[in-house]
């Protein structure tokens, strides 16, 4: 067991809050011990830290670096034999539940209530003895370019996750962002096709992006879109930057963004509204951001906050493990393809299991 994570299991077992991540394509595993349990609000005034918010905006809180221990480590490049199969852990009740849902949003959709909304559900694996080292070893094994954590407080919960999605970076007054929509598996030396529904629910995120950052600079420039990947998942992204003029207008750009159309919908309100209204469940801190917020940790460079969509994550309870995955309906989804979309989804939390 590595120095960090003896910390860590010491922080847990004593009820005391912490943060283990790693970067996109970093070499370096950073964490933040707090030396005690209070719960800290994040809002336009908070001083630098770690940030977790959930889906709604109404849970905003903050590891702060000036209560804390700060931690890093060299990354141990480690191999896994993954299994070929791994075993699904829904049942046709849900599956049938969540079709359901998604044709009643496509009915909405018609109906010309909302363009695009992002249906979301969980899978409940029960596991014993927990060994979040392992899982979080694993994911940085995996996944090079998403954000990996590993996220404690006993007032929140215990989160850990492998998201790709930036949700923003922000230095001083530069601003960049990304548009990410669309998934389909990846096939080794396959070229994606994408499908007109897909393209649109790709652009109608990246449209409000634009929009929201045009109220705040006269200089937003976006790439045109383009395929990563991530893990298994092939995606559509789009590149923006912004310049804000006045760096004061930070906060009410996260507000305005979060939730954006990538993990809610368009018309937000609305979206929002079919989603709290009709799910069934309580996303939490599934589709909310999390992140450094006013410094970069390595460099220890202020104002700079580098914050992620909590995507591809799951929270563990005692020996259960809640897995939150979703995916985008369009006017042209089809409802098993987009139950099989949050089927591939719920593989990247299952390896690190």
């Amino acid at each position: 067991m590595s120095e960090l994570f003896k910390k860590a299991k010491e922080h847990f077992n004593l009820k005391l809050p912490f943060v283990v991540y790693c970067k996109p394509n970093s070499d370096k595993t950073i964490a933040l011990f707090q030396k005690n349990d209070d719960l800290f609000k994040l809002d336009s005034t908070s001083q630098s830290g770690f940030a977790f918010v959930s889906f709604d905006n109404l849970k905003r809180y903050l590891i702060p670096d000036n209560y804390c221990d700060l931690y890093f480590e060299n990354n141990n490049v480690t191999d896994f034999i993954l299994s070929s199969t791994i075993e699904n852990s829904y049942t046709e009740i849900q599956k049938n539940n969540f079709e359901n849902l998604v044709n009643k949003a496509i009915h909405f959709i018609n109906d010309k209530k909302f363009e695009k909304v992002v249906l979301s559900r969980k899978e409940l694996v029960e596991l014993q003895n927990f060994d979040f080292e392992n899982a979080f070893t694993k994911l940085v094994s995996y996944y090079n370019d998403a954000l990996k954590y590993c996220f404690y407080h006993p007032k929140i919960g215990f989160w850990i996750g492998a998201t790709p999605e930036q949700f923003l970076k922000i230095e001083e007054q530069k601003l960049k962002t990304v548009s990410l929509a669309g998934t389909q598996l990846s096939i080794e030396n396959q070229e994606v096709n994408w499908s007109k529904k897909e393209i649109i629910e790709q652009k109608i995120v990246t449209d409000y992006i634009v929009d929201s950052l045009n109220n705040f600079s006269d200089d937003v420039v976006c790439s045109k879109p383009f395929t990563i990947k991530a893990g298994n998942l092939s995606h559509i992204k789009t590149d923006i930057e912004a310049k804000i003029s006045n760096k004061n207008d930070i906060y009410k750009i996260i507000n305005l963004l979060h939730p954006t159309p990538a993990v809610c919908g368009f018309p937000k309100q609305e979206a929002k509204d079919f989603i709290i209204e009709n799910e069934d469940y309580d996303r939490e801190f599934y589709a909310g951001f999390l992140g450094e917020w006013k410094k970069d940790f390595l460099t220890y460079k202020e104002n700079q906050s580098d914050l992620f969509v909590n995507l591809r994550c799951m929270k563990i309870e005692n020996n259960e493990v809640k897995i939150f995955i979703g995916c985008g309906i369009t006017k042209d989804s089809i409802a098993e393809n987009e139950f099989e979309e949050t089927v591939n989804k719920s593989m990247t939390m299952k390896k690190a299991l």
